[in-house]
């Protein structure tokens, strides 16, 4: 083991006792009926901290919080996530400001900057009298990003995508993206197909 590994293992595990009192007051605020308001308070305020601290205290906070959060993950300057279920792999990267819901990220995932990860794309109804509704938790969907997959600067994703993926800067994704496929635009469509990278040999690039 290296001594940068080192290092890194020994921050982690610091970072994991500084938050786990952060992530005691959301198990009470869950006992009192306030857990996700208690969850969203920590999680944008854990998004504010600057620099390397703010990188392992967020993926302290995450570990602890999230169905799954892997110990190698990336969480940069801004970025929130908003729902307890996401899981996220290893070596998933997510950029500055970032929003991301109900998500599962598989390994290597690289998040630009702005990106948004919605919860499915029932994120809002309309009612019979023709008002629009709040989101309501049961509506929501998991979408699913897999291995290698690069979602560009500002895209909106609210569908599944394939492993080995590219959707380019400010692309909307609103349905379902096979492996291997590079996508573009709102609504994002079909450009190419990516080189068929074997999945330990890194991301494809286009």
């Amino acid at each position: 083991m290296s001594l940068r590994t080192a290092a890194k293992r020994v921050l982690n595990v610091v970072a994991l006792v500084v938050t786990a009192p952060v992530a005691l007051s959301c198990v009470v605020a869950d006992v009192l009926g306030i857990g996700h308001a208690g969850y969203t308070f920590w999680a944008q305020s854990l998004s504010l901290l600057p620099g390397v601290p703010g990188r392992f205290l967020r993926r302290g906070f995450y570990r602890w919080m999230l169905r799954h959060c892997a110990e190698d993950v990336t969480i940069e300057f801004g970025a929130v996530l908003t729902r307890r279920g996401a899981e996220l792999g290893h070596d998933v990267y997510i950029g500055a400001y970032a929003l991301i819901g109900w998500v599962r990220l598989g390994d290597r995932t690289l998040v630009g900057s702005r990106v948004s990860l919605l919860s499915g794309t029932r994120q809002h109804q309309l009612s019979p009298e023709g008002r629009w509704l709040g989101t309501d938790p049961a509506n929501l969907q998991r979408i699913t990003l897999g291995a290698d997959t690069w979602i560009g600067e500002g895209a909106i994703v609210m569908a599944d995508i394939g492993s080995r993926c590219m959707v380019s800067a400010g692309g909307v994704v609103s349905t379902p993206v096979p492996d291997g496929v590079m996508v573009a635009g709102n609504p994002a469509r079909f450009v190419r197909r990516l080189d068929q990278t074997p999945p330990d040999s890194g991301p494809a690039t286009a």
